[in-house]
């Protein structure tokens, strides 16, 4: 059962002016290893974790230090999740987050399927 869904658009350009303005802000949304990654890349996390919280509906207990989009080999990208926020998804039942990312033409979205599994 799908518990909740949501989506987020990210300007890369204008994601960019606002981590060279506030460069306080890459240690504020994003874990080490994300860090490290390209601008666009980021842009696309960056637009995962709000797709997270309206998939979530709401960020009561949700912190974005709490939230790192990682990649399997394949490059298929998935959610770890860690204090309050990954109690925050259990306390919510969900069993499941599904995630998609794309970037092209200056833009990056996510999109979350946020879903329980029942018990048969």
């Amino acid at each position: 059962m799908i518990i909740g869904t949501g989506i987020d658009l990210v300007d890369v350009a204008r994601f960019e002016r606002s981590v060279t303005r506030t460069p306080r802000l890459l240690q504020r949304l994003f874990t080490a290893s994300e860090q490290t990654l390209r601008l666009r890349s980021l842009a696309a996390r960056y637009a995962a974790k709000e797709a997270l919280i309206k998939a979530l509906g709401g960020s009561d207990g949700v912190y974005w230090s709490e939230i790192e989009i990682a990649s399997e080999p394949s490059g298929r990208p998935h959610f770890v999740l860690s204090g309050s926020t990954a109690a925050v998804v259990v306390e919510r039942g969900i069993t499941a987050l599904h995630l998609t990312l794309t970037h092209d033409a200056g833009l990056a979205a996510a999109y979350v399927i946020a879903e329980r599994t029942d018990a048969a």
